[in-house]
């Protein structure tokens, strides 16, 4: 891969990239919309990610060029960056925004991006451009900011520079990532632990629902507001940061301040979700898969009946994978409202799973879904 990309780099920009660089994406195991009630998410870094090949120029210019998108801009050098529309080279953008409130950048740069995320299908394909982008001007630049400081940067462009109210789950994900191991990610603390990830005669699949989901004009704003309104509601006879400091059953004794049956159901949700995760990380580590696809399940249950954020195409992947004998657990993941769904699937059945599953799909929804199988990956890396 690093080959054709300087190549493309070459024909593209006339010159040979200075470097390469590689952010993967990720799925979330388990712990959905968690991330920004200050809980416990299950992450895992996968194999499917965004290179960046770059080199500096002495046109104080920054050159955004990628091989999956048409759009293209070319911006000089300045104290501070404004969104420019909607294209994809804002997040690229933001990122150097973010570097220029705390660092000079002394040259222009000439960036080309290939990546093999699905876009907008949840696998957080803008948290590894981010990434990326950060972590290869860091690398460059020699810039004084550690792992943890470019997950917070980025995160800051998603909330500030794109406009979505996103926790720190993907950032965190695709940079601290590492290969065969989940991550137990405190999102109010950022304490993690990381866990094994042994899927002994199982593998991971994606399956993408081929419906994409604009996260900015989706409604998971809206689901973070609900959450608030629970917080808030909460807050008028105890005191909480975040709703995640509750647990299930300190969370029965206090739901009735609660008055409003859909803030409920958001709020039953990431309490039991959040609970979910302690346990699926334990019976991942114990090997006990079939405890860890029943919380799978469970957790999809829930993100359609009380958070609702799933739709007819991820059910129906879900449905499907409830019903197929080798599949050992099935969820939505990521935001919802599309994208794609993970499945425990045993490895000898991959094939016919795929087929079967993309024929049912195509029946109910009326074209085709793709079925990937990930190995679980390294985090941002200097190739």
């Amino acid at each position: 891969m690093k080959d054709e990309l300087a190549k493309k780099f070459f024909e593209t920009y006339g010159q040979q990239p200075a470097a390469t660089y590689f952010t993967p994406g990720r799925v979330n195991l388990i712990g959905e919309h968690i991330d920004y009630n200050g809980g416990l998410v299950f992450p895992c870094a996968i194999t499917l990610g965004t290179w960046l090949c770059l080199a500096p120029n002495n046109d104080r210019i920054l050159r955004f060029k990628s091989i999956n998108f048409p759009e293209e801009a070319e911006i000089a050098l300045q104290p501070a960056f404004k969104k420019d529309g909607s294209g994809w080279y804002n997040y690229p953008l933001g990122v150097f925004n973010e570097i220029l409130k705390n660092f000079q950048i002394p040259v222009g740069f000439d960036l080309l991006y290939y990546g093999n995320i699905p876009i907008g299908s949840g696998l957080s394909s803008s948290a590894s451009i981010e990434v990326v982008t950060a972590y290869a001007i860091t690398a460059y630049l020699e810039l004084d900011l550690d792992r943890l400081a470019l997950v917070k940067l980025s995160k800051n462009v998603e909330n500030e520079f794109i406009g979505l109210n996103s926790g720190i789950m993907d950032q965190f994900a695709v940079a601290f990532g590492e290969k065969d191991k989940a991550i137990v990610l405190n999102c109010d603390t950022l304490e993690y632990k990381l866990v094994d990830c042994d899927l002994g005669d199982h593998v991971l699949t994606i399956i993408n629902t081929k419906k994409p989901r604009g996260l900015a004009e989706s409604k998971y704003n809206e689901r973070v507001s609900e959450c608030q309104a629970a917080l808030a509601a909460l807050n008028t006879e105890i005191t909480l940061h975040n709703l995640c400091e509750l647990n299930t059953e300190k969370f029965a004794l206090h739901s009735h301040l609660i008055t409003d049956e859909t803030i409920l159901k958001r709020a039953t949700h990431v309490i039991k979700e959040n609970d979910r995760v302690s346990l699926a990380a334990k019976a991942l580590s114990d090997g006990d898969l079939q405890e860890f696809g029943r919380l799978m399940y469970a957790s999809h249950q829930s993100l359609k009946d009380l958070y609702e954020v799933t739709g007819k195409e991820l059910d129906t992947v879900v449905e499907f994978c409830s019903g197929y004998a080798d599949v050992t657990g099935a969820r939505m993941t990521g935001a919802g409202f599309g994208g794609c769904a993970i499945a425990i699937v045993k490895k000898d059945a991959v094939d016919d799973f795929t087929e079967k599953l993309t024929a049912y799909y195509t029946e109910h929804i009326g074209y085709a879904c793709e079925v990937y199988v990930s190995k679980i990956g390294n985090g941002a890396t200097t190739i």
